[in-house]
């Protein structure tokens, strides 16, 4: 499929499930990176109505400024689209302050960032009656689950999930979304240095993309000692993340 088709089938995609559920809008939240401004874009594009959210919480100023230019864009771009800032600082401080110190580390306050935008999500949505939708695309959902479980994780519905990073960024390209988005690292905007997903998984997208694909064809050529290291990544989050993309373990009883 061309960029243009998968536009058009995502966009009639998400405007179908709106309608069979009887929804009039979606609310999403923008953190300043592609994802998040494709599938803004995506919903926007069905003309329902879109509550897009910008909520920082000790939020780098690059990351902050680039949500709020998207909100811009899109509200000049599309009728129909409500924004909110909701500066959640003072909500995740106050969380700090009443948490064990002990069990404070790094990725456990993380995760407290992204379940807390959650939560915002779904009161704003709860409020209006419209769905919260996902950012997540494959390689994050379905490859190396790379989200916070209950947290960017918690949402009705994933309409980019089956496209590749490299993929969401050929979308944004043809949606013309602001370039700086388009240039911009990715990050997952819950760590207080900026750093980048790379950073934090030890391989960029395309090598990702590339380890899913080996993977799930099978294949056997010969591989670099960098192409072994990612699959070595790969391999080691996908296992270690099957808990957050498959449905929770129920313990049945025998029946008689």
């Amino acid at each position: 499929m061309t960029s243009k088709e998968k536009i058009n089938f995502i966009v009639n995609w998400l405007a179908d499930y709106a309608n069979n559920a009887g929804i009039k809008g979606f609310v999403i939240g923008i953190s300043g990176g592609v994802d998040s401004a494709v599938t803004s874009t995506l919903c926007a594009m069905t003309g329902k109505k879109i509550t897009a959210l910008n909520m920082p919480i000790l939020q780098p100023a690059s990351q902050f400024d680039r949500s709020n230019n998207h909100i811009e864009w899109l509200k000049a771009k599309f009728e129909g689209v409500s924004s909110y800032t909701t500066d959640l600082t003072s909500s995740f401080e106050q969380i700090g302050n009443d948490l064990p110190k002990e069990i404070q580390d790094h990725l456990t306050m993380a995760n407290v960032r992204a379940r807390l935008r959650m939560t915002t999500l779904y009161a704003y949505a709860g409020h209006k009656g419209y769905l919260v939708v996902g950012t997540g695309n494959k390689i994050e959902d379905f490859g190396v689950g790379f989200f916070t479980k209950y947290g960017d994780g918690g949402v009705d519905l994933s309409p980019i999930a089956d496209l590749t990073k490299t993929e969401v960024f050929e979308l944004a390209k043809e949606l013309d979304i602001i370039e700086s988005i388009q240039k911009a690292k990715p990050t997952d905007g819950l760590w207080d240095d900026d750093r980048s997903d790379e950073d934090q998984i030890g391989a960029s997208y395309p090598e990702l993309e590339w380890a899913m694909d080996y993977l799930e064809h099978d294949k056997k050529e010969k591989l670099t000692e960098r192409e072994e290291e990612v699959l070595t990544i790969y391999s080691k989050l996908n296992k270690a993340n099957r808990h957050k993309v498959e449905p929770i373990p129920v313990c049945l009883l025998p029946r008689r």
